[in-house]
């Protein structure tokens, strides 16, 4: 079916190519007419027609900008233009529309015929091409998310991945150097850190993961990979070498529209860590850090640069206790690490092949291992000398039980330095915010603004405020405008107008409300009572 449009100010022109047309190629075309330029470009957006033939002299708006103001809407259009023949010249103007073809009146029948057939076989070449662009597209479809899987795969687990990555770069048209990668994980519920039932989640993964791709590409220009038991890592490439705070925000805030919107979808819980911009050689570092966020905090979705973050250990000897003894010095717990230190001490006692030298050596290894997860995950300040002692102490030490103490010591301080001075660092943060809130506290501050001001999300800084305070940020300020308040309707002789201002509210009716509420008598009530 072609939907051809006649435009022409003459009845007689219209009713005659109507009448050429439908009996030449009948139930093939669907023909409606125009008399005015504007009745045309009207006609034009409700009836979309593949072809138009349209006069240059129309009343009101001419020809020539009739088939402008359609060709904005529809530049698929086949145009055909008709012109006196005193008035060809001023068709020539129309060649910038990419018109098909000019006829000439009177007009003859076979020239007529035989132009709307080229004209039909143009439309048929678009569709073809169409047809064949949407083939193209059903195939990338298929086949671009494998590709981008096989990239992905390649980032976390190959080791010569740089012999792939510029084919993977080309074929994905990726410029950017550096990314960072995103931690998509879904469980039946949340306990603690973790969600349950990984290998049940991974199942309903499989019928939403089209979905929850779409949800990713929606906000994000990135890469999703596939179903990995309950997780799917995505690739987010980038030409900066370090987010803002505004930057880091916004990420975040897409991220907790996409863990909204899949909850609902999905039924499952999901949570979704980011971790730092690496070069794209590195972003397997990036990945460890967006799972690990996810170990060291309960949010539904954090960003790493939001929390204090330690090293990532790999070992292959012996695997299993070394990682306990350092996951424990990363929780802080100090009584689990002395005993996993012993465990792991008595292994090295109980190794034939294990020397004094190895254990000395290994001790050195595995205590400035532990200091070094307590700086990064402490936020401790590094002293390039505080432990020169270290290796003379160790190597003067002959006896086992003696080198026993030294290392359990050293163990275990490590690991209360990685709670106490987090605590540390968590209250300092809180302690700058309250000095912030109580320097401020008369304007018209928000949560987002003293986040910023001491450089955290809102989403965290809100859930580390609390626990730091116990009570919500817009209550903690609203006691302390209140408190304030107080202060002044009791000790001064302001206004309550001026009050009102002073302590950060600029409506009376509502101060006058919020102070009722905490304190159980209005202003005036309260101000009377203290006479």
């Amino acid at each position: 079916m072609y939907k051809i449009m006649l435009a022409d100010d003459e009845g007689i022109v219209t009713d005659s190519l109507k009448f050429i047309i439908e009996k030449e190629f009948g139930d093939l075309c669907e023909v409606r007419t125009a008399k005015t330029g504007r009745s045309a470009i009207e006609l034009a957006e409700t009836f979309s027609p593949d072809i138009i033939v349209m006069d240059i002299m129309m009343p009101g708006i001419n020809g020539i900008d009739a088939m402008k103001e359609i060709r904005r809407t529809n530049n698929k259009v086949v145009l055909i233009v008709m012109s006196a023949y005193d008035k060809f010249d001023y068709a020539q103007e129309s060649i910038a529309l990419d018109v098909l073809e000019y006829i000439t009146k009177p007009m003859e029948k076979n020239k007529i015929i035989a132009i709307i057939r080229k004209a039909m076989e143009v439309i048929d070449g678009q569709r073809m091409q169409r047809t064949n662009d949407l083939i193209i597209k059903e195939k990338l479809e298929i086949v671009v998310p494998i590709i981008e899987s096989g990239f992905i795969y390649n980032v976390l687990f190959q080791e010569k991945f740089n012999e792939d990555i510029d084919s993977y770069k080309s074929i994905l048209e990726i410029s950017d150097e550096q990314g960072f990668m995103i931690a998509f994980v879904c469980g039946d519920k949340q306990d603690g850190s973790h969600l349950t039932n990984a290998v049940g989640s991974s199942v309903k993964l499989q019928q939403h993961y089209n979905e929850i791709r779409d949800a990713f590409k929606e906000r994000f220009t990135c890469l999703v990979g596939s179903i990995m038991a309950n997780k799917i890592a995505v690739l987010v490439p980038t030409d900066k070498k370090e987010l803002t705070l505004d930057e880091r925000i916004s990420i975040i805030d897409q991220a907790r529209d996409i863990a909204r919107i899949l909850m609902v979808k999905t039924n499952q819980q999901i949570r979704i860590g980011i971790g730092s911009i690496k070069p794209l050689m590195e972003l397997k570092t990036s990945y460890s850090e967006a799972l690990k966020a996810l170990t060291m905090t309960t949010e539904n979705v954090i960003h790493v640069e939001d929390l204090p973050m330690g090293l990532e250990y790999e070992s292959n000897y012996p695997r299993d206790l070394e990682k306990q003894l350092f996951d424990e010095i990363k929780e802080g717990n100090d009584s689990k690490v002395a005993v996993s230190s012993n465990a792991y001490f008595d292994w090295m006692l109980k190794n034939p092949s294990t020397g004094i030298m190895d254990m000395r050596l290994k001790i050195l290894e595995f205590v400035l291992w532990a200091e070094k997860i307590a700086y990064n995950s402490g936020g401790m300040k590094y002293v390039f000398d505080s432990r020169a002692n270290y290796l003379p102490q160790i190597m003067a030490t002959e006896d086992h039980e003696e080198l026993r103490r030294w290392f359990l010591d050293k163990m275990t301080e490590a690991t209360r330095n990685v709670v106490e001075k987090k605590a540390e660092k968590s209250t300092k943060t809180i302690a700058l915010a309250k000095e912030y809130i109580k320097k401020n506290f008369n304007a018209d501050i928000s949560l987002e603004d003293v986040s910023r001001e001491v450089n955290i999300s809102p989403y965290y800084f809100s859930k580390l405020f609390k626990d730091e305070t116990g009570e919500g940020f817009v209550e903690y300020l609203t006691n302390l405008r209140i408190d304030k308040a107080k202060e002044l309707l009791s000790g001064t002789s302001y206004s309550m107008k001026e009050i009102c201002q002073m302590v950060g509210y600029t409506d009376p009716n509502y101060f006058s409300r919020i102070f009722k509420k905490n304190v159980g008598v209005t202003p005036t009530e309260y101000k009377e009572n203290m006479v």
